[in-house]
């Protein structure tokens, strides 16, 4: 299985691929998807570099599936709204590569690679160097996404698992513990 984690922003979107195999992780890429060229007051133009990104990461790397972070509110509702677009942006981009997208808070990643929700990112960074044996840390934004990559392949085997024991149904609307899944 070949993962992309998409860590949305409308500056600077991280991605992260790995593969995994078993129990294995490997490091694949990283890195971001700037938008800084263009005009901040250029929303269009802004949103379309990250589709467009996101689909020149999906064709180059070939994923089999995608995570994302999940948005919530923050204290401006304006910053909330504008991030939402971008991940909208991404998500739509993910799609149409023909990519099945899961969702995970930044909590949840946080708790699948650090061990703890309130992890800073220097945390992440130095816990997602340590298990993808990487020679140095990543960038914030590229290690969020990898993080995200990380956090589905676990979280991926044990859904797997469930689906053998039971007839489970994808959800398309709603949240569960585990993430939302399309």
């Amino acid at each position: 299985m070949r993962v992309l984690g998409i860590d949305p922003a409308l500056r600077t979107t991280g991605f992260g691929v790995i593969d995994v195999e078993g129990t294995q992780l490997h490091y694949v890429a990283s890195g971001t998807i700037k938008t800084d060229a263009v005009d901040a007051g250029l929303l269009p133009a802004r949103l379309k570099i990250i589709f467009d990104g996101v689909r020149e990461i999906t064709e180059r790397y070939q994923p089999t599936c995608a995570s994302i972070e999940i948005v919530f509110v923050n204290v401006n509702p304006q910053s909330t709204l504008l991030l939402g677009q971008a991940r909208g942006a991404a998500i739509t981009g993910l799609v149409a590569g023909g990519l099945a997208v899961s969702e995970y808070t930044a909590v949840q990643m946080k708790k699948a690679i650090a061990g703890h929700g309130q992890a800073q990112k220097a945390q992440i960074q130095e816990m997602v160097m340590r298990l993808l044996q990487l020679p140095g840390l990543p960038g914030k934004d590229a290690a969020d996404a990898l993080g995200l990559a990380i956090c589905h392949a676990h979280a991926a085997r044990a859904f797997a698992a469930i689906d053998r024991a039971t007839q489970r149904e994808a959800r398309t609307t709603a949240q569960y513990k585990g993430g939302r899944s399309y």
